[in-house]
């Protein structure tokens, strides 16, 4: 097996498993709850849709059957979940548009904020859960070849010039804006002010060969097309793919951010539907300790505080977006058309 193949089953096959999954249905069956009754005495069947980013599916699906089996036991009543797994950005406008999510689980604060401005969610929806609403964390991790023959350590070295590497476009990826934090985070931490962070992003990103415009397409580049010496990527991702047994060599900077992916309940769809009392007893279940084994499993660093787990590098310094006003100021300073991330660009050339 070539090293090309190497790093291609070893990255690209984790997107591959955990797929973008679509088992939604007949969406507009699901707007009532069920009126059968599965044995005498027992209260109606009630649905729940799921809708979220594509990479916590596989523990979504381990919590769900115990939080089903634990319902019925404990209430007596049958839970059905419909799911439906795709990028964040997408599965939010498409919540926007009329798919019926009681629960969603995105990768970023802002998503949810949007369906917040499209009154389906709570303005404060955060504030009424756990974590403020931040149900699993990550890191970022940069991806090299095997071995780390450019000695790649920390993302200063992504400015060096004889390093190339990849990552998808912060412009239409989610993905790529915690990227884009990881690297301006560590720039700042180092000391710089703003003028002298712009410039380490900006020599950073002159050698970026690929910019595609999700994080599966990077990672195409990357493995199959063998484009750079480095891929950034979330650490939990590359933890799975190496627990499934898959080679493949990464680098955790001891300066990073967390990454904190949010659940929030769908107000306006769970007052339609009439199942918020399971509903709400679900996102709760989210946050306990068997919910959160599961997150972790799954190579996602624990919510809470937790003992220590050797599989989790220890971060000296870890960065939040909350440090540089939220999301949604970041995305609107340095993303929006003529925003920095523009001007970056522009300075590249």
């Amino acid at each position: 097996m070539t090293v090309s193949q190497q790093v291609t089953r070893s990255i690209v096959g984790l997107f591959i498993g955990a797929g973008l999954s679509l088992s939604m249905g007949a969406c507009g069956k699901s707007d009532a709850p069920s009126t059968s009754n599965s044995q005498a005495g027992s209260k109606q069947d009630v649905t729940i849709t799921l809708v979220g980013y594509a990479v916590p599916k596989a523990a979504h699906d381990a919590i769900i059957q115990k939080f089903t089996t634990k319902w019925q036991q404990e209430q007596n009543q049958k839970v059905t979940f419909k799911q439906t797994y795709g990028g964040s950005g997408s599965q939010t406008r498409a919540v926007i548009d009329g798919l019926p999510a009681d629960v969603v689980h995105l990768a970023l604060g802002s998503d949810v904020n949007k369906l917040a401005q499209a009154s389906l969610v709570s303005p404060d929806w955060a504030k009424k859960l756990p974590n403020n609403g931040i149900v699993a964390r990550s890191v970022v991790a940069i991806v090299t070849r095997p071995g780390n023959p450019k000695q790649i350590k920390s993302f200063n070295d992504l400015a060096r010039p004889d390093v190339k590497w990849v990552t998808a476009n912060p412009k239409t990826s989610g993905g790529a804006r915690w990227n884009f934090l990881a690297l301006w985070n560590s720039a700042t931490k180092a000391g710089g002010n703003e003028a002298k962070t712009t410039e380490f992003v900006t020599n950073a990103f002159k050698n970026v060969v690929v910019q595609p415009k999700d994080a599966r397409e990077a990672t195409d580049a990357f493995a199959k097309q063998g484009q750079g010496d480095a891929l950034l990527n979330y650490e939990n991702e590359t933890i799975f793919a190496k627990e499934r047994g898959q080679s493949l060599d990464y680098v955790v900077p001891d300066v990073n951010v967390s990454i904190d992916t949010p659940v929030a309940i769908v107000d306006k769809n769970v007052d339609k539907h009439g199942n918020r009392e399971v509903v709400e007893a679900f996102v709760k279940y989210l946050f306990s300790p068997e919910s959160q084994a599961e997150f972790v499993k799954l190579g996602y660093r624990p919510a809470s505080t937790a003992a220590p787990d050797p599989r989790f590098p220890k971060i000296k310094t870890l960065g939040t977006i909350a440090e540089y006003g939220g999301w949604d100021s970041f995305q609107q300073k340095f993303f929006e058309d003529g925003g920095v991330y523009d001007k970056i660009q522009a300075g590249k050339k």
